[in-house]
């Protein structure tokens, strides 16, 4: 792998979306490079113009790009506005261009909205209990996240 390659990264966050005891998933359309036609939860890829063109927190650092930046991805692909964010997990995989992606995978509740997709990349949704998240193809781990977020109940994560 060349140098390049082996430190550069793409940086991804996900979340697990809580209404009224129930989670929301997804299924990515079959046009998506990575699981297409799998169900999964809305999130996206951290992108430089989350934070550059904004003021900085510190005097040289940007601070909460992960929380803004899903709160923008949940916005734009499901028309949901997003609340009490918190941690759940990491993961890592190899793309099939040969980097790396990191997914951090965050906690929310639903603050308000009705879910309307972004149809070119998710083609359907569905509220779910995790008992009823097991009848979908989730892509690998979703469950195991939702049953973490699922066992805290309203603890914070």
């Amino acid at each position: 792998m060349d140098e390049f390659k082996e430190k550069a990264h793409y940086i991804a966050v996900t979340g697990i979306i809580k209404k009224e005891g129930k989670y929301l998933i997804c299924k990515r359309s079959p046009n998506e490079k990575a699981f297409p036609e799998k169900w999964c939860v809305p999130g996206g890829k951290l992108e430089v113009k989350d934070f550059v063109n904004t003021p900085k927190d510190t005097e040289n650092h940007w601070l909460g790009v992960l929380e803004k930046t899903l709160k923008r991805e949940v916005k734009e692909e499901t028309n949901l506005d997003i609340k009490n964010l918190g941690y759940v997990s990491n993961i890592a995989f190899l793309r099939g261009n040969g980097f790396s992606t990191v997914i951090l995978s965050l906690s929310a509740d639903h603050a308000e909205g009705e879910v309307k997709l972004k149809e070119d990349e998710l083609t359907e949704h569905a509220w779910v209990t995790l008992e009823e998240a097991k009848q979908y193809d989730l892509i690998e781990n979703i469950y195991e996240q939702i049953a973490k977020v699922d066992s805290l109940g309203s603890k914070t994560i």
